[in-house]
């Protein structure tokens, strides 16, 4: 199989153990800047270059997109999409998992547990919406933010007003969501490929951080994920039409909730924590997806 891998950079963690996976399978593997290419539109006639020239045969894309290129990025599976070639995750399916208020909108529509959330442009309807909400204490998050960037935990509603007048000053939307208590700083990560999850883990969040990420210093531990987060995981995953995704738990009161789904998990954390090869899971589900037809070099 002839694969390409979108990434700016092939020494990343991720990018490696995907390219090496791949390889190790017997299958040819590219891995191409996604800054890097020029999309030519014309009548029946869908082309990528890169780097001046023709991309040539591709029997299968797998994105790894980061949020800063998202819109560029898009653009380039839509139009290997266009060329009729297997996206690992398609366009449209990164576009609802990026944006964090559609993602949730689609998840509580399909009965999915989600954070109570509140959506606003107004500092001034904050003291109302954290009545809404149950707080304060409630957690303010931009809506592209990564990692538990422009994570904040707002303590008072002249805290939360502040802050959503410095976002908004800077331009970007964001979301003002119910503080989960119980949680005690642990969420869980669940890794989703095709139909099945193939990895999850704990993670938990230093000594006067809310923020668990393994990027803000949290720790991790494998587990066994119960039956209704598994489900859970796999219904936010098909939900936004992803065929590899990192869904964040948090377990509440009410049941697990999903705090995000990323449409281009990192694979370090989970891979050194489960020991479970999730680079070869994402491979071994291309070789069942793409028709032996394609398949053949």
């Amino acid at each position: 199989m002839r694969i390409v891998l979108l990434s700016r950079n092939e020494t990343l963690y991720s990018t490696r153990v995907l390219a090496e996976a791949a390889r190790q399978r017997g299958h040819g593997v590219r891995v191409l800047d996604t800054l890097q290419f020029d999309i030519r539109v014309s009548k029946r006639n869908p082309e990528l270059f890169h780097g001046g020239e023709p991309v040539g045969p591709v029997d299968a894309v797998i994105p790894r997109i980061g949020a800063s290129i998202t819109f560029f990025g898009m653009a380039v599976v839509r139009q290997f999409e266009m060329m009729g070639v297997y996206c690992l995750n398609e366009s449209q399916a990164i576009a609802r998992s990026r944006d964090k208020l559609r993602a949730l909108q689609l998840l509580s529509r399909h009965d999915i547990g989600v954070p109570p959330t509140v959506f606003t442009r107004q500092a001034d309807h904050v003291s109302k919406c954290m009545d809404r909400l149950d707080g304060p204490p409630v957690v303010v998050k931009l809506l592209e933010g990564t990692q538990g960037i422009g994570v904040i935990l707002a303590e008072s509603a002249m805290a939360a007003s502040s802050v959503i007048e410095a976002f908004h000053g800077l331009d970007q939307n964001i979301l003002i969501q119910k503080f989960i208590r119980e949680a005690n700083g642990s969420d869980i990560r669940a890794l989703v490929v095709g139909r099945r999850v193939v990895a999850a883990m704990r993670r938990q969040a230093v000594a006067g951080e809310f923020r668990s990420n393994i990027h803000r210093g949290g720790t991790a531990k494998k587990i066994r994920l119960s039956a209704e987060c598994r489900k859970t995981a796999l219904s936010a995953a098909r939900v936004l039409g992803l065929r590899v995704a990192g869904v964040d738990l948090i377990e509440s009161a009410e049941g697990p909730m999903v705090m995000e789904v990323n449409s281009s998990p990192g694979l370090e954390g989970i891979q050194k924590t489960t020991g479970v090869n999730v680079a070869e899971a994402i491979i071994e589900h291309l070789e069942r997806e793409v028709t032996p037809a394609v398949r053949n070099p």
